[in-house]
Order: structure tokens, then sequence, then C-alpha cells
């Protein structure tokens, strides 16, 4: 083992730690310590949509001239631009924004948020979702978290997918008492291989929500700024959530940055009676980093869309005609993609080989995970095709 390795194992707890260093990148291109190129398949988990070292994000940084810090009870300028900027280009009728440092943060926010606004205790989510890591969120995420901490949230119940007529009858069962907060969802879930809702269940979600007075918190951290084809997933099933989650491809990954965006009357209701002081919400240096990320997103909107939606077709025509050891599930929305192998120790073994052969993807469950960035090179994404066909 090398020192490095060594301190590392001392000093450095890892999440699911994968034999990977990372030394550089660039485009759709990872290096290691040895320099090594790796094709980036997975972005940091919809991080890098706009990819790595975007010029408009390096010269945000090294042209930053803001001050080191602002108090979160001062005005500063620059927080009311990308608020701006975030309320125009979110679906629905949000408007108000709440800084944070990251996802977990911003679904925190929309939970406290909702139960203030409603007076309600009671939260809905899709089983074995994911959304952050605090515990306010694990409450909502997976059920079997409360076997390794227990004290979680009370008052938290879970909608088992598949997302179709017959949950919409069960989520009506939930929320027919009128003492649900919020539901909370990702339009399109990533982390259970791109699940993706019926049409028909998306649609009466949104009714059924306003009809018992429960608010749609529609959790965007992954989904948002043109991963699935759309600036936001919410606009796929012409969605109008009361809350949106951000974060993740908000600053392309140059900076760290989160942010819960409301409805005027909940945030309202939140800037009377929320706790929402947050030391490093909205840094100066994320907050630069930020506005450029996002205009880019929104001066490029229709280009960008049309070509997610034209690298979209060329990974469905080459992995349909890829050779599985059995037919796999394609499930696909804009650039992400999941691919369901029926195993998981298969998923596990294809997702280190290609790794070994210079391709990075992710294999949650049985799915093999492809989330390239927006603008993947042609050349890139065939290679990295090509990687992975090999390695099946």
């Amino acid at each position: 083992m090398s020192t490095m390795r060594r301190k590392e194992a001392r000093f450095l707890a890892r999440n699911n730690p994968v034999d990977f260093q990372v030394a550089g990148s660039a485009g759709d291109h990872l290096f290691d310590a040895a320099g090594k190129r790796y094709i980036d398949f997975l972005t940091g988990w919809c991080v890098g949509n706009l990819g790595w070292a975007r010029p408009e994000i390096r010269e945000a940084i090294r042209g930053f001239e803001g001050p080191d810090y602002v108090y979160p009870g001062f005005s500063y300028a620059p927080w009311v631009e990308l608020a701006e900027l975030l309320a125009k280009v979110t679906p629905g009728p949000v408007e108000k924004c709440f800084r944070a440092t990251g996802g977990s943060e911003a679904v925190e926010l929309a939970l406290q948020a909702a139960m203030i606004h409603t007076g309600r205790r009671k939260l809905l989510s899709i089983e074995d979702s994911y959304h952050g890591n605090t515990l306010g969120v694990l409450s909502i995420g997976a059920s079997e978290a409360r076997d390794t901490i227990p004290n979680l949230l009370q008052n938290c119940h879970k909608l088992a997918s598949p997302l179709d007529a017959d949950a919409l009858s069960r989520l009506e069962t939930q929320l027919r008492h009128r003492d649900v907060a919020a539901f909370v969802m990702e339009p399109v879930i990533i982390n259970l291989g791109v699940l993706i809702p019926e049409p028909e269940f998306m649609t009466g979600l949104q009714e059924l929500c306003r009809r018992y007075g429960t608010l749609l918190v529609a959790d965007e951290v992954a989904t948002g700024f043109g991963r699935t084809g759309r600036l936001f997933a919410s606009e796929l099933f012409g969605l109008e959530p009361d809350i949106v989650c951000l974060s993740k491809a908000v600053t392309g990954g140059g900076a760290g940055l989160g942010a819960m965006v409301a409805s005027a009357e909940v945030g309202e209701s939140m800037e009377k009676k929320g706790s929402f002081y947050s030391t490093y919400g909205w840094h100066p240096l994320s907050t630069a980093v930020a506005i450029a990320s996002v205009r880019y997103l929104v001066r490029d909107e229709k280009r960008l869309m049309e070509g997610v939606e034209a690298t979209s077709g060329l990974f469905r025509q080459r992995l349909e005609g890829m050779r599985f050891p059995e037919p796999p599930e394609l499930r696909i929305r804009g650039l992400a993609m999941g691919v369901d192998v029926h195993d998981p120790d298969y998923a596990r073994r294809v997702r280190d080989r290609c790794r070994e052969g210079g391709l990075i993807l992710s294999a949650e469950d049985t799915t093999l995970l492809l989330l390239p960035r927006l603008e993947v090179d042609h050349a890139a994404a065939l290679e990295g095709l090509e990687i992975l066909e090999a390695c099946l």
C-alpha cells in the first residue's frame, strides 16, 4: 500500500470507496495519478453537465474579485442576481430562493418549509429514493436507513414503485386524510436506475396534491439543468411544483452551492417562522460560478437540449445493438440513461471492467448508469460505448 493510501485509510473517511485516484479533468475526461485518461460517463453524478474545465466556469473562478465572505444577514447584489435567474428558469410558481451549500441542505429546507406552511407533520416520498445524508432527508429516503439510525424523523411514509395508475390510487389513500405536508420526489428517479414515472401518474399527482393541500416538492438536484433533455425534469410532465430543490450542475462542479426555491406563499411562511441561516450558503465565489453556469445554460438552452436529444438517440441505438447475457431494459430520458442488466453482481463486474478499460460509469443495484455531459464529444461517446460493449 502506498504512503498516500495508508494516510487516506487513517485520516479520511470515504463512503463506498473506489480505487481510483483523480488527478485532473477536462471536457469528457478524467485523469488518474499515473496520467491515464478515462472517458467520464458519470460526471460526478450529474454535477459536470457542462463538462470539466469549462471555460465559462474557469473564467468566473479566475476572474473573481468579490469579497472573501458575506455575512448571511447582509445584502449582496450577486445573491439577488442569482436568485432572480433561478426564479425565472425553474418550473411552476416558485420564485423565492433560500440559500444552501448543497442538495441535502436544500431538501432539508424544503421539508421545514412544507411543515411550517401547512402546519402538518407527515411527509411522503418514493421508497428507496435518495435525497441526501442529513437526518431529515435520510428519513424520507430508503426505509432500511432506520435499521442503523433508529431515531430518524417519524411520520415519514413511502410510496412503492412502479409509479403507475395503481400507485396513483395508493397515493390518494395516503393524501385523503389531509395530513401530509409534502410529497417529495425526483421527477425522474436516477438513483433507482432512471425510474421514469408513467405520464398518468404524474398528471394525477399534481391534481391530488392540490386537492388535498399537500405541497409538491420536486427534487431536481440531480435531474436539473438539462440532464433529461429539458432544463428541468418537471417540464417533461408539465409539473408545477410548490418547491424546487437545486444543486449539483447549478455550478457545473466549479464550486459548491444549493438552493430551495419556493412559491411566494410558502416562502413568506418560511421567512416568518423558519430557520435557514447558512454560514456558507451561496459563498461569494460559489455565487459567481453559479451565475456563469446558469447564464450559459439559459443562453444556449435550445441548442443544448436539441443536442441532448440527438445524442440520447445515438446512445439508445448503440445500446440496443449490444449483446448482453440477457436482453436489458433500457430506461432513457435525455442523457439520464439506465441499462438494467437484471443482476447486481454482473452490473458491478461490468462497471469495474469498464474502469479498467478507461470508462467511468456507475452501477446501482442491477442497473448500469450512463450520465455523460450534455455536450459529450461524438468521438468520446462512441469510444465510451465501444469500451462498454467490450466489457459486457
